[in-house]
């Protein structure tokens, strides 16, 4: 059985936040980010220039969005009421946002932003101007610690991710162009998951497949983000790969440095350089140990290798309904915390049982990266690795003899 939330997981979530609001003077808790969103009421949606908000007081949630998402939201079992306008800029988003918080009887609300963002082109009227708002960022942090049902998903994710990369592996040759192999892949693991799952698949993408998996190739793994090369591939290539898989909208993230052909002695030193980091940042991770630390040993075992200068960002993130989410594994996240613009506490500069994090240490030469990214959940004892791709050389090492 594949996994997905129900209804009781939502309900927990609406409680959480109906418990926040009982803290405030406001009447309504109002949310305009698309994830928010889902995550409170499990209406998905893309953000476009026509605003969508989800309105939850102690006894009901009302969705305010285009009339094209009429059918949709009405079928989220969630969602009380949808009230409509027609589109953007024809209608009125905004002012059908302030009149169903009248017809609601609520004139201060708690939201996220002070408005909808400016996306695609939107721009609209303040909700300032319509009622009183108190800003706040209860969602972004009750996502930190996934319950058992979310990481249960994240742990599907994993397992798809895993197949997706074991087909990029298998269709990687000399001469082959990453394109077409991502493309290969993404689709074979597709088919396999659709076919698999049939009607228990939860979808969540527009003619893509559930699961994607590519890598860049080349001078391009000398950058993090490199974009994927118009070139074929070569005897001597080292490429990073990356998989994942959409379960229930919850990711996970499967990196891995391999190489065409039998890898250099320069290979082999940095590739194993970057494989110790990853083994401490791994080992370091455990409920209460600062999330800063994990960052900081990494640091220091490359300041003892003398490659500080080939590293060019912090350990990992955090991840579920986003592919990054807080906390992120940085040395400067204790500070973070603690900043007057934060409403952080000390305990959230610790790890804790339930968050869910990508372990990805990196090093890059002036032609060559090498990272490799594992997603561990956090336990109560410890740890649980999800992913679960070989990580030695020889395992990441493909044959030119095909």
């Amino acid at each position: 059985m594949s996994p997905s939330l129900s209804s009781s997981e939502f309900a927990t979530r609406l409680d959480a936040v109906r418990g926040n609001l009982a803290d405030t003077a406001a009447d309504a808790g109002v949310w305009f980010s698309a994830t928010s969103i889902e995550y409170l009421s499990g209406f998905h949606h893309i953000q476009t220039e026509r605003p969508v908000a989800l309105v939850v007081t102690d006894d009901r949630v009302e969705l305010v969005g285009p009339r094209l998402e009429l059918e949709r939201a009405s079928n989220v079992r969630q969602i009380d009421r949808v009230r409509t306008y027609f589109d953007y800029p024809g209608g009125n988003p905004m002012g059908t946002l302030a009149n169903t918080l009248d017809a609601l009887g609520v004139d201060h609300v708690a939201a996220d932003a002070d408005g909808a963002p400016g996306v695609m082109g939107y721009q609209g009227p303040a909700l300032s101007e319509f009622v009183e708002v108190t800003t706040q960022q209860w969602v972004p942090r009750m996502r930190w610690e996934k319950t058992d049902a979310e990481i249960a998903c994240i742990r599907e994710s994993a397992r798809w991710a895993n197949l997706g990369h074991r087909y990029l592996a298998d269709f990687t040759e000399v001469g082959a162009h990453p394109v077409t192999v991502s493309q290969r892949a993404s689709m074979e693991a597709s088919r396999a998951m659709l076919d698999t799952l049939g009607d228990r698949y939860v979808p969540r993408t527009r003619g893509g497949g559930p699961v994607h998996a590519g890598y860049i190739s080349g001078s391009e793994t000398a950058l993090p983000h490199g974009h994927t090369p118009n070139e074929r591939l070569s005897e001597g290539d080292a490429i990073i790969t990356g998989a994942t898989a959409i379960v229930d909208g919850y990711y996970s993230e499967l990196e891995r440095t391999m190489f065409v052909g039998d890898p250099s002695d320069e290979d082999e030193h940095y590739f194993e350089l970057m494989l110790e980091a990853q083994d401490i940042a791994i080992d370091a991770l455990a409920p209460g140990v600062p999330v800063d630390y994990v960052d900081h040993l990494v640091w220091e075992y490359f300041e003892e290798q003398g490659v500080t200068d080939l590293a060019q960002h912090h350990v990992g993130h955090n991840i579920g309904l986003g592919a990054h989410e807080p906390p992120y594994i940085d040395r400067g996240w204790a500070d973070h915390c603690l900043d007057d613009e934060t409403d952080f506490t000390e305990s959230d500069a610790e790890i804790a049982a339930g968050q869910v994090y990508t372990i990805e240490p990196g090093l890059y030469t002036e032609t060559t990266g090498y990272r490799h990214s594992d997603t561990v959940a956090i336990t109560n004892s410890g740890t649980e690795m999800l992913t679960y791709f070989p990580r030695d050389i020889e395992s990441n090492t493909l044959s030119v003899e095909r």
